[in-house]
């Protein structure tokens, strides 16, 4: 339902004020009362977790000049206004000024409480892609975030840098679970459009009409504001581009021709799909493809990332461990060897799905992570590599396992390390300069 989001109803009217909070509390909803937007306003920050709904006309600051300030706050939080009759014009108005929609008296609870829910939704996730972009707003965080030591993954996190400062629109592929769309809002959390907004919606499942008018408008009345709008001078992430039928492919090269060089708002497309024997140049067509890959990203498959598989699933087997409050489990050497060489046809996201499984399954000590492995791969009709890797390569990807994991255990106690690996300090040292471990990130 609502979880931890708010709803904060503004009404001059106690009865009003009431009775909508006993609706939406019912349903589950916590909710706060004001009677006037300086009330309101007092209680209301920009990181205000909910949503707000608010009649217009009050004494002293009506609904408008309450949603003028909201929008100047933070123009992401949902504002819902409640109009009497006659008044669906200014309500019209609210939604030009960034209302999120209106209701006209007398109304159903069940209309209130729906409307209630969408705003609630949309909210989380603007709170969820500003905690993203804050997370993503230094290097170094986005190198923490995007794991590896792999000449793949370096690269990455130094393009990621580079092109988020660019202007140029950026293309994304690879294949399915590599985290295009992490590398997405990267791109736009470091670079100079950051405090703008990033507006995200997928081609896929939607017709020409609805995708058009949720990405150019006109929308029908009452409808969200179109993402051309939303995102300007920010960015628009298309998802699944490669899903646009050619109608809209025209449609959509002609807004990148109106937005100018540089573009007034940057689109990042992202390709998620497309069959073996295609190109994302193959579904696109020429200019589009081109205006579109002005920077062009392509990321690694996991079964090309080395020992990075070994940090990944370390990493997420820690954060599983401790949502499920249970001891990390151990990772042999065999089971080590047996990651490295699995196809990951499903790249990341398998890898975290069996990351869980694994922590699950070692609460019941049932089972072991190689037949995790294998039953997997039997699943997804996908067969071991069978090139296999010189023994020096496992035992040297294990052991740079075995010292990081006893580091992040230790939170960076060279001594305690010392001591359960048994190694002396000058040793220990060359292998974690050898390995790039650096005691500071565990400390």
């Amino acid at each position: 339902m609502s979880g931890q989001m708010r709803v904060a109803i503004v009404d001059d009217e106690q009865d009003m004020r009431q009775s909508i909070s006993q609706w939406l509390a019912l349903s589950g909803f916590a909710t706060e009362t004001y009677a006037d937007g300086h009330a309101a306003l007092a209680g209301i920050g920009p990181d205000f977790p909910g949503v707000v709904i608010t009649d217009i006309r009050m004494p002293n600051m009506d609904g408008m000049a309450l949603l003028k300030r909201l929008v100047a706050l933070d123009s992401t939080i949902p504002v819902i206004m409640i109009t009497g009759h006659g008044d669906v014009p200014i309500a019209v108005e609210a939604m030009r000024l960034g209302a999120f929609d209106f209701l006209e008296k007398p109304f159903k609870p069940e209309k209130m409480m729906e409307l209630a829910e969408k705003a609630v939704k949309k909210r989380s996730l603007a709170l969820e892609a500003r905690a993203l972009r804050n997370e993503l707003s230094d290097g170094g965080t986005i190198m923490r975030r995007l794991v590896g030591a792999s000449e793949v993954m370096q690269r990455l996190r130094e393009d990621i840098l580079d092109i988020g400062q660019a202007d140029g629109h950026v293309l994304i592929d690879g294949e399915t679970g590599t985290g295009k769309t992490l590398v997405a809002h990267a791109l736009h959390a470091v670079g100079p459009r950051a405090a703008r907004q990033l507006a995200t919606i997928s081609c896929a499942g939607l017709g020409d009409d609805v995708l058009s008018a949720r990405l150019f408008g006109p929308l029908s009345e009452g409808g969200a504001r179109p993402l051309a709008e939303e995102a300007r001078g920010g960015t628009i992430l298309l998802e699944d581009i490669e899903s646009l039928s050619e109608p809209m492919q025209a449609r959509l090269l002609a807004y990148i021709n109106e937005l100018g060089a540089p573009p007034e708002t940057r689109i990042i497309a992202v390709c998620n799909t497309h069959r073996a024997d295609q190109t994302i140049e193959d579904v696109l067509r020429a200019d589009l493809f081109f205006r579109l890959s002005a920077h062009k990203i392509t990321l690694p498959p996991l079964r090309m990332r080395g020992e990075d598989i070994l940090a990944l699933f370390t990493t997420y087997l820690d954060r599983f461990a401790e949502e499920y409050g249970c001891a990390v489990p151990e990772v042999s050497m065999p089971e080590a060897a047996q990651l490295l060489q699995a196809p990951w046809p499903g790249n990341v996201r398998q890898l975290v799905n069996i990351a869980e499984r694994a922590v699950l399954q070692s609460r019941r000590e049932d089972g072991g992570l190689m037949s995790l492995i294998m039953a997997d791969n039997e699943a997804t009709n996908e067969a071991l590599t069978t090139e296999g890797k010189p023994l020096k390569e496992h035992v040297e990807a294990f052991e740079r396992m075995l010292i990081d994991n006893t580091m992040r255990r230790h939170k960076g106690s060279i001594t305690a390390v010392m001591e359960e690996l048994r190694l002396p300090r000058r040793t220990l040292n060359e292998k974690m300069a050898k390995y790039g471990l650096v005691r500071s990130d565990y400390v």
